[in-house]
């Protein structure tokens, strides 16, 4: 047993003193490539220009300026109204319907009633709530009114704002739904 320890312990030294001895001489040549790197790199740096001098601004805000007074705001509002080139606009002074308070697209076309009192009726289901609805109604959050209800589908003219700010008439349909959604 105390052969075999006496055994490791030397075969340790002889292999560490051979690892030693093999790795003096790659150090030469890096020593060499560090002196050739020295004598080839310039040693004088270039003069840096002064640093500029820096003049902070002063900003005074004016006292009497609000960016967000109704008064300007309603100014703005007053000019997108008045610029409408094409001649459509909203009426904003009739009642809003209660289909107006939904998105468009969260309202469904889950029916059609047709008799001689009413003429078409088109069943609008939102939130799993069942709304009657007649040509000449309004739907959906873009001034969206009811022009035509068939047995499959329900025609609206919404006005929207273009880039320009103009009101324009956007076509859209709702088409009948087969299955109801859970």
């Amino acid at each position: 047993m105390k052969t075999t320890k006496r055994l490791i312990s030397v075969g340790s030294v002889l292999l560490a003193s051979t690892m030693l001895g093999a790795c003096s001489a790659d150090l030469d040549e890096v020593q060499g490539w560090m002196d050739q790197t020295r004598a080839n790199t310039p040693r004088r740096v270039g003069k840096l220009d002064e640093p500029k001098n820096f003049v902070p601004f002063r900003y005074e805000a004016r006292l009497d300026y609000d960016p967000f007074s109704d008064s300007k705001l309603a100014v703005a509002m007053a000019n997108l109204t008045d610029r409408s080139r094409s001649g459509l606009a909203p009426d904003r002074n009739r009642r809003r319907e209660v289909l107006e308070n939904f998105p468009l697209d969260t309202v469904r076309l889950v029916g059609h009633l047709q008799n001689k009192t009413n003429g078409n009726v088109a069943l609008l289901s939102v939130d799993n709530v069942v709304y009657q609805a007649r040509v000449g109604n309004y739907v959906g959050q873009n001034y969206g009114r009811i022009v035509k209800i068939t047995e499959t589908e329900m025609g609206i003219k919404e006005l929207v704002r273009d880039a320009t700010g103009d009101w324009v008439e956007q076509d859209t349909t709702l088409a009948l739904e087969d299955e109801p959604k859970p």
